[in-house]
């Protein structure tokens, strides 16, 4: 165990969530005894140290910051940001702010969760949005050690300028060579199809700064029926349009389960063809499945946000901590920093003003 390892600290909002408090602690509580760093839970005492007793965990690794207030999933974002300050997803993100945690993990209200975020932690100098990127089952093209792609933005902000995409695309990059280990990641743009000049004046201009990029390994555009191919590890897009498509995947998931459902009660001949494929059938569910992977990351910040999916249970939270104390140690806010301030250097603000001329 390395002294970072040790020391690394996540706070965790404990009151977020569908499942919270009790899958949240819980998953926490596993992430003490299978971690070495410490998680700080913010939320309700009583009820935290209500589930914590029922619980093993590590006691040295866990500690509680009181709140009585929280961001419900029915709150209207910037109105619950303003009328609670004292809300826990507020209260994580500010222990972040004060050095006192190295990053936070959610899963309440996005974006109350983003604005918090914005509010309370520093963006990485020369950064003007940040984004949310989520990784997604692929066909795995490219025959990676892994089958996931990486996505964004997916909804930190609706539409963006040319310099911002070009940001997220070398955050994207540090991301999938940290975190997912891949030497000089693929990177591609999400369009309306391969030209250059496709997708108006923003997707076209973008286009040109990553193609002389030599930091990027910039692949081209794909286009949306690609998507899902794994045709490259880092997918960049507008969060208008990368929402859309992450919840598209979803639905298609669950219609996939429903019909599998319907076809196991309706005919004999449908239920043996299941039951012979249930073994691959399980092994796709692992493979899609959000606890896999905890979190999306909100990319930007000094410090490392994650985004764990509303519905997520105790093994989602305890990956949602693990990988934010990874991406700590493995420093991806500061590799993603010194990219933006290289790129910055190079003056391509003036050569994107141009390319608009």
């Amino acid at each position: 165990m390395t002294e970072i390892e040790k020391n690394t600290v996540i706070a965790v909002d404990a009151m977020g969530g569908d499942n919270a408090p009790d899958e949240i602690v819980k998953g926490a509580a596993i992430a003490s005894i299978e971690s070495p760093g410490k998680v700080i839970l913010v939320g309700d005492e009583t009820q935290i140290k209500s589930i914590l007793c029922k619980e093993p965990y590590n006691s040295d690794q866990i500690e509680i910051v009181h709140t009585n207030e929280v961001i419900t999933s029915e709150d209207v974002p910037r109105e619950a940001v303003r009328r609670k300050p004292n809300a826990s997803m507020i209260i994580a993100a500010k222990l972040c702010a004060e050095g006192r945690a190295h990053g936070v993990v959610s899963a309440g209200n996005t974006g109350a969760y983003v604005l918090s975020s914005s509010l309370n932690i520093p963006r990485i100098v020369g950064v003007r949005k940040t984004a949310i990127a989520t990784v997604y089952p692929t066909r795995n093209a490219q025959k990676r050690r892994d089958h996931f792609a990486l996505l964004l933005d997916v909804g930190a902000n609706i539409h963006c300028s040319v310099e911002d995409m070009v940001q997220f695309a070398l955050m994207g990059k540090i991301y999938a060579s940290d975190i997912k280990g891949i030497q000089d990641p693929t990177v591609s743009l999400l369009n309306i199809g391969k030209e250059s000049y496709k997708g108006g004046e923003l997707l076209s201009s973008v286009y040109k700064i990553l193609e002389e990029l030599p930091e990027v390994n910039f692949i081209g555009n794909i286009e949306g029926n690609e998507v899902m191919l794994g045709l490259s590890d880092v997918v960049v897009t507008e969060g208008y349009v990368g929402n859309i498509v992450t919840k598209t995947m979803e639905g298609i998931a669950e219609m996939a389960s429903h019909l599998g459902r319907y076809a196991f009660k309706h005919r004999f001949l449908w239920r043996l063809g299941l039951i012979a494929l249930s073994s691959g059938i399980k092994q796709l569910k692992s493979s899609t499945d959000y606890s896999e992977y905890g979190g999306a990351p909100l990319l930007g910040f000094k410090e490392i946000v994650i985004k764990a999916h509303g519905r997520s249970k105790a093994k989602a939270i305890t990956n949602a901590i693990k990988l934010a104390a990874k991406s700590h140690r493995d420093d991806v806010c500061g590799r993603i920093a010194k990219e933006i301030g290289a790129f910055e250097s190079k003056n391509y603000s003036g050569k994107i003003e141009n390319t608009l001329l």
